[in-house]
């Protein structure tokens, strides 16, 4: 098996996890070549207990015209993953970016099209389909436990925004976070890979009074190629804990996914059960993501979900954020 040379852009909570937790996983298969924050000293702080002896940069231009690194992993605000991107793929190094893919449809779009042109193998950050309680989720709907599908409802409900854990310069702003975009496009991505495209948006989102605030309440219809309608319920006012869900009704019951990875099943009239999901799997079979795209440079199959994907799940995106009546995304 080949050493893949692994360079990262951005110390966030999404690069730390990287460099901290799943490269000592695939210490074997990988070696931390480069890393980049533009502030000197997270980048000092968390370069110190890595594995190796990665070269360190503040500007992630000069990372890219520097580095021998097969795979780059950008983990930078979404309005820098357009120009991260061109210069990755000029260099002819793999990509794996965090999502949403760009900073708007436009960016994403051309994205995309250097994507279809390159040989590089390019993926976004969705490994939501590939976790244990959505795979059974799938399976259960495929099955047809629920029947006739008549009504679904995804729920994006938060006491605040943002997270207490996920504190920021960005993540609260209109222009590059909310919840529709950071948590709102994983489901984007899973309804579309459970059920199929999602063709056609209505939605009203409710901003302050500060421009630079992201969303407050939202509420939309997401219409399926299949003609199934999802409704949306968004908002940073729920009182008690978040809910993150989606619940399927049809006329022979309900199949719910719950907070993520808590799924329930109940027959019609009776109150949906918990169902135990099986997380045990051989090594790389679900996630993380980052095993599949190890499997995959190494000539082996793998799942991931590319920039076609994240282009497609963008226009959906879009359409929820900046609702201009047509309802098409």
């Amino acid at each position: 098996m080949n050493t893949i040379k692994l360079a990262v852009i951005g110390l966030g909570n999404m690069g730390r996890n990287m460099i901290h937790r799943l490269v000592p996983r695939y210490a074997e298969q990988v070696e931390l070549v480069a890393l980049c924050d533009s502030g000197e000293e997270n980048l000092r702080r968390e370069s110190e207990t890595v594995i190796g002896a990665p070269k360190l940069y503040t500007d992630y231009r000069t990372l890219l015209a520097e580095t021998d690194a097969d795979l780059v992993y950008i983990a930078v605000p979404p309005s820098m993953h357009y120009e991260a991107v061109k210069l990755a793929f000029e260099r002819g190094i793999h990509i794996f970016c965090e999502k949403p893919l760009a900073n708007s449809l436009e960016e994403a779009k051309e994205m995309a099209e250097w994507a279809k042109k390159s040989d590089r193998l390019n993926v976004v950050h969705f490994s939501f389909p590939l976790e244990p309680a959505a795979l059974k989720f799938r399976e259960l709907i495929e099955q047809g436990v629920a029947g006739d599908i008549e009504r679904a409802d995804l729920y994006l409900e938060f006491p605040s925004w943002p997270r207490a854990w996920q504190q920021n310069d960005w993540i609260g702003t209109r222009r590059e976070g909310g919840y529709l975009l950071e948590v709102g496009i994983h489901w984007i991505n899973m309804i579309q890979q459970t059920f199929g495209p999602i063709v056609a948006v209505r939605s009203e989102v409710e901003f302050p009074a500060d421009e630079n605030l992201c969303e407050t309440v939202a509420k939309a219809v997401l219409r399926l190629d299949s003609g199934l309608e999802i409704h949306l319920s968004g908002t940073d006012r729920r009182e008690g804990e978040e809910r993150v869900s989606l619940v399927v009704q049809g006329s022979e019951g309900t199949v719910a996914l719950e907070n993520w990875g808590n799924l329930f099943v109940g027959t019609a009239g009776e109150e949906p059960q918990a169902v135990p999901v099986d997380a045990d799997d051989e090594e790389g079979a679900h996630l993380p993501i980052f095993g599949q795209i190890l499997r995959i440079l190494n000539g082996e199959q793998g799942t991931v979900y590319d920039f076609r994907d994240g282009y497609e799940a963008q226009l959906v995106l879009e359409a929820l954020r900046n609702p201009d009546g047509s309802g098409i995304c």
